[in-house]
């Protein structure tokens, strides 16, 4: 059984939980990293990476004929999800609202483990010492504080662009990427819930 999921559209959820709530809903794709997905996830999603996706669209849209849901932190990687797999010609796509921040806000269920910081938290964390240094550092040297201002033009293109060169560089390193995720695994999965 199938639901009426058009291309292009968000998704509220409210309306993803009532439609998952028989088991028969629409399949979840988490494009998180590893680390968040396991911090934590909306039971019965498959964390495929946005780059693992990009990367493995052709082989995961044979195993993708129903409706799909992408899912994220906010729904800005969810949508560059869309984007390839709409490129790849699988219909039925949409994105969930305000991805797992509003998910958890709204009370849905949750699976949960280890607690780990998110990819923007730590880009926060990351960018703002950077500033705090070179600009603590730049009173007694002079010219470091331009390495701050480098950070705060990157932070403004990434905001103006949607796109973070730091997140990226930074769901490559292992404590964000946890076991690598098995694209075999997950199709595997995706076969056995056909």
């Amino acid at each position: 059984m199938t639901t009426d999921v058009s291309h292009t559209t968000g998704l509220t959820p409210a309306v993803l939980q009532g439609l998952i709530k028989d088991g028969a809903g629409p399949r979840l794709l988490d494009v998180r990293t590893p680390g968040e997905f396991r911090t934590a996830h909306i039971p019965g999603a498959y964390n495929v990476p946005l780059d693992t996706l990009r990367e493995h669209r052709a082989e995961l849209l044979a195993h993708l004929d129903q409706d799909v849901v992408l899912v994220c932190r906010s729904g800005a990687r969810a949508s560059k999800a869309e984007q390839a797999l709409a490129e790849a010609g699988l219909p039925n796509l949409r994105v969930l609202d305000g991805g797992m921040m509003a998910w958890e806000m709204a009370g849905a269920p949750v699976t949960r483990g280890e607690a780990r910081w998110d990819l923007e938290r730590q880009v926060r964390l990351i960018a703002g010492s950077i500033v705090l240094v070179t600009g603590v550092v730049g009173v007694l040297v002079p010219g470091v504080h331009l390495i701050g201002t480098a950070i705060g033009a990157g932070l403004t293109f990434a905001a103006l662009t949607n796109t973070c060169a730091m997140g990226m560089l930074l769901s490559k390193l292992p404590y964000n990427r946890g076991p690598r995720t098995d694209i075999r695994t997950v199709i595997a999965s995706l076969r056995d819930r056909s």
